[in-house]
């Protein structure tokens, strides 16, 4: 979480409230996050009834919005104003009603709180950001890199008072990615199945977020880690008799991603472990993989195994060869890796 998401967060927590609030970005989770903080601390619950107003812009126009934002609340301190998706909002793209809202952003209501939660992201070099900014918050939820992914799964975990193993936040990274959303979901999911004190640890996750323990991609890139023929085939056989539970795209994601590293390992001329971890954007626990399988495939064979990934990707989705089945594709792929 970036530190402008921390005292916002903060803020809001002690009911230190900006008057008009534009979140926007390309990172859906943390937009969520603080709208959502605001919805549950801006009016108490008994007063919602009256002075909580929730709406999609695909329903309203900006002037219904600023007609709710200029009304005072009803026998309490203050009104709560949300407007979601407000992308779509009747006459965004009109100069006339972008005035309205710059002149209200301008001149708030002190009472009343008006949240716009805008998906995807919004030029802040529009008047309207610009008037928000003056006296509201303006906030652009960027993406995370991928590397930096690892360390917000800990903190997460680490805020829910929950301890995880590095080799957990590896697993989840690599089999869910950057998504945040289903990375939130399925560590809250892992969290109401723990024992008091008991850490998440690699076998939890493999038994809580439906990772076969003996079928998956990581024992698969193990497997190619060490080339192991008999164990690999035996898992691309598994995967493709059962698709639906192992769609291919993720899984060359992952080993793209793996291979990719590789081939920066062996292009280093520092090998200390130190060094490599900050260069692939890992703990240095996972360096030794990296490490084991340069040693296993030489620079040349790490570079075909790559190109070998890509045609793999571009025959699942139909170029050069149709009639090829994703278990065909990855079982043509893993005897590409391995010989």
């Amino acid at each position: 979480m970036t530190p402008a998401i921390d005292q916002i967060l903060k803020d809001v927590r002690k009911k230190n409230f900006a008057p008009v609030y534009l979140l926007h970005g390309d990172e859906p989770y943390f937009t969520d996050l603080v709208a959502d903080e605001i919805e549950k601390v801006a009016v108490p619950e008994h007063e919602r009834g009256f002075n909580q107003f929730t709406v999609f812009g695909k329903d309203t126009q900006i002037g219904a919005v600023i007609n709710m934002a200029r009304r005072y609340p009803f026998m309490a301190d203050r009104q709560l104003v949300l407007v979601k998706e407000a992308q779509q909002m009747g006459g965004l793209n009109e100069k006339a009603s972008q005035t309205l809202l710059e002149d209200y952003a301008r001149a708030p209501l002190a009472s009343t709180i008006l949240v716009l939660c805008h998906a995807g992201p919004f030029d802040e070099r529009k008047a309207l950001a610009k008037a928000i900014a003056q006296k509201g918050i303006l906030l652009n939820s960027k993406k995370l890199y991928d590397n930096k992914v690892p360390d917000w799964i800990g903190d997460y975990c680490r805020r829910q008072n929950v301890k995880i193993s590095l080799k957990a936040i590896q697993m989840l990274f690599d089999y869910i990615g950057n998504d945040l959303k289903r990375l939130a979901s399925e560590i809250d999911k892992i969290m109401i199945n723990l024992k008091v004190g008991e850490e998440i640890s690699a076998d939890t996750v493999e038994r809580l977020v439906g990772i076969s323990k003996e079928y998956n991609v990581f024992e698969l890139q193990k497997a190619l880690t060490l080339r192991d023929v008999l164990k690999a085939n035996r898992i691309a056989d598994y995967f493709s008799r059962n698709p639906k539970d192992n769609p291919l795209p993720p899984m060359l994601i992952i080993l793209y991603q793996f291979f990719t590293k590789v081939l920066m390992v062996q292009a280093s001329r520092d090998q200390s472990e130190k060094t490599l971890a900050t260069l692939l954007g890992v703990h240095t626990f996972f360096v030794k993989d990296y490490l084991q399988t340069a040693r296993a495939y030489p620079l040349w064979k790490v570079a075909g195994i790559i190109h070998s990934i890509r045609q793999a990707d571009a025959l699942s989705k139909g170029i050069d060869s149709p009639s090829l089945n994703e278990g065909a594709i990855l079982k043509q792929l893993v005897y590409e890796i391995l010989h």
